[in-house]
This record gives structure tokens, C-alpha cells and sequence, in this order.
């Protein structure tokens, strides 16, 4: 039997309409499974072929999806082994970095960690997997809208971010079990030393430019004990008048 041209037509358009539906959700999906392959990859390979061997870290480095805190012109790179620009002078950091560090902060479920550098936010999302709570300081006020706005869109209702001076941690939410500061001062702020629970860990670069270091600062009596761990570069830590600390 022979379809009217009408009727042709508008079988034509139907399933147009049809394909045209299907093929970003098609698209889409190759897309995610693409990403989820790169970042499993990334975790083998990058993390813990590196030695680091914590299940909790690396579950977290795992299901945190890296491509979504990376500006759109480096989603491509988003799961390579180096750091990536996010703008104004800051960077995410290198995916090893952020493991080890979260590894050496050694946070466990019901602690409550104070994250000094928001950036992007991808290291307090990693951090929201295996904490109850963190609260995170950003000295540029562009990064920690554009972090505060993320996070709560990707689901994490455990993280609080600010626009302060990381400098002087944020003493009202005192004290932390542990502290993870993502740039790099030239000596270990007091304040942060204050803000640290008997006990707990910081993790966090120290020195100039060429020349930082990765330490470990355990509180204990009062006291803090200092383990060097790796050479490192992070950006350094800034007032708000933009010097350097």
C-alpha cells in the first residue's frame, strides 16, 4: 500500500525527531564512559602505580570526576599526569600530588578537615568522600564562587567555602584533625598551628619558588613534629594585598 506524501513526510519527521533525540544522549554517554575509563587509568597508573595504597584515597581519586573542576579549553587533559591552569595564576594540582597529600593528611569518617587554597575545588571533593566535614579558603574571590557553586552542584552539602586569607585559617570552625594547604608559604603559619586538634596532621608545602618542600606536622603535647617528605612547586601562599607569605 502507498504511504500519501503527507503522511511520508511526516513519518520522515518523526523519526528525525527521533534520531535527532538519541544521538546526545548517545553521544553523552560514550562521552562519560570515555571519562570514566581515563580516570580509572589515571588511578592504576598514576597513583597507584606510585605506591600510594590507602582503599579510601584511592576509592575517592576513583569516583571524583577530575574533568569537572578544569576550565573547558583542558577537559582533554583533565586526567593527565600534571598539573593545569584554572586562571588567575592558580593551578590544579597534578592528580599524584593530591593523592599523596590526602594519603599523608591520613583524615578518617566523623573528622573535620580545614582545606587552605579552594581552587578549583577537586581537592576538597576528594576530601569530602572520606571526611564529615571541610572547610576551605580561597583568597581569590572568582575561584571561590566559581568552587562553592560546583561543589554544591555536584551534591557535596559537606563542604563550606570562603572568601578569606588562608593565612589565618578560619578559627571560628577550630579545631581540625586535619589541615591541608594547597600553596605554599615560606614558613608554617601560626594561626594554622593553633587551629590543629591535639593529634591531628597538616599537610603542607613550605619555602620559596624553586626550592618548597612537602612536610607532614604532626601535633603532639602541644608541640608540632615535622616529617620532610618530597620536593615540591606550588604556587605560592598570597595576602590579600597579593604579596607573598
Amino acid at each position: 500500500m502507498t504511504k500519501s506524501p503527507a503522511k511520508s513526510i511526516l513519518a520522515g519527521l518523526l523519526v528525525a525527531i527521533a534520531v535527532g533525540w538519541q544521538a546526545p544522549l548517545y553521544a553523552q554517554k560514550t562521552i562519560e564512559s570515555d571519562y570514566f575509563g581515563q580516570r580509572q587509568r589515571m588511578v592504576t597508573e598514576q597513583i597507584e602505580g606510585r605506591g600510594i595504597k590507602s582503599p579510601a584515597v584511592l576509592s575517592a581519586l576513583r569516583k571524583v570526576e577530575r574533568h569537572r573542576f578544569v576550565p573547558p579549553g583542558y577537559v582533554a587533559a583533565a586526567y593527565s599526569d600534571f598539573p593545569l591552569p584554572i586562571g588567575y595564576g592558580q593551578t590544579i594540582s597534578q592528580p599524584y600530588i593530591v593523592a599523596l597529600m590526602t594519603e599523608l593528611l591520613a583524615i578518617k569518617a566523623g573528622d573535620k578537615v580545614l582545606e587552605i587554597g579552594t581552587g578549583s575545588g577537586y581537592q576538597a571533593a576528594v576530601l569530602a568522600e572520606l571526611c564529615d566535614s571541610v572547610f576551605s579558603v580561597e583568597i581569590v574571590p572568582e575561584l571561590s564562587q566559581t568552587a562553592d557553586r560546583l561543589l554544591k552542584h555536584l551534591g557535596y552539602h559537606n563542604i563550606f567555602v570562603r572568601t578569606g586569607d588562608g593565612y589565618r585559617g578560619w578559627s571560628e570552625h577550630a579545631p581540625y584533625d586535619g589541615i591541608i594547604v594547597t600553596c605554599a608559604p615560606t614558613a608554617v603559619p601560626l594561626p594554622l598551628q593553633e587551629q590543629l586538634v591535639e593529634g591531628g596532621r597538616m599537610v603542607i608545602p613550605v619555602g620559596e619558588s624553586y626550592t618548597q618542600e612537602l612536610i607532614v606536622l604532626t601535633k603532639h603535647r602541644g608541640k608540632l613534629q615535622r616529617q620532610s617528605v618530597i620536593p615540591v612547586r606550588f604556587v605560592p601562599m598570597l595576602r590579600e594585598d597579593g604579596r607573598k607569605y
